[in-house]
């Protein structure tokens, strides 16, 4: 389903860098730690932490103790918020990347699933110029297919007949 939450939003841009390289199962099973562990993924928060918390988050066997994702998570923070700064919603500006609709693809088997697209490079290369780190495009566009960007459901799925079936109005 789509997502316009601001705080949603950075919490699955979060976990979407967290996961890189690793299994998808392993991060859901991390969710509730890491919502503890980033105070609820309240960016303006989580942008102070300072490198005493970084250590603490080292030490917490309930999330993926990688120092460089824990140093991308508060940078990404810090960066989530100057978007919010100059656009005035994180949802407003990620969703410019699929003109504020949801990309409604027709996908007969998981082979036809695109890793990456042209708007997932696109939304990665403008993330990087604004210091976002771990947001490949790779990346972008498993988080595009997690917060209803993109509808890459199965055509044979009872999701995708759902999501087609919803008024645009009731995405937005």
């Amino acid at each position: 389903m789509p997502v316009h939450d601001d705080r949603l939003l950075f919490e699955f841009l979060i976990l979407e860098g967290a996961q890189a390289g690793l299994s998808w199962s392993t991060i859901l099973k991390k969710r509730d730690n890491y919502r503890q562990a980033f105070d609820g993924f309240d960016p303006a928060v989580v942008a102070q932490y300072d490198k005493r918390r970084q250590q603490a988050l080292l030490k917490n066997s309930g999330i993926v103790r990688n120092q460089l994702k824990i140093e991308s998570t508060i940078a990404n923070a810090r960066s989530f918020l100057a978007v919010q700064q100059e656009v005035g919603s994180f949802d407003e500006y990620i969703w410019s990347f699929v003109n504020s609709r949801q990309l409604r693809n027709a996908r007969k088997s998981l082979k036809d699933v695109p890793a990456r697209t042209p708007q997932s490079d696109a939304m990665s290369k403008d993330l990087k110029h604004r210091g976002f780190r771990f947001v490949g495009s790779t990346i972008c566009y498993a988080f595009m297919q997690a917060v209803g960007m993109v509808n890459d459901h199965l055509v044979d799925c009872f999701r995708y007949k759902e999501l087609k079936s919803l008024n645009s109005r009731r995405l937005r």
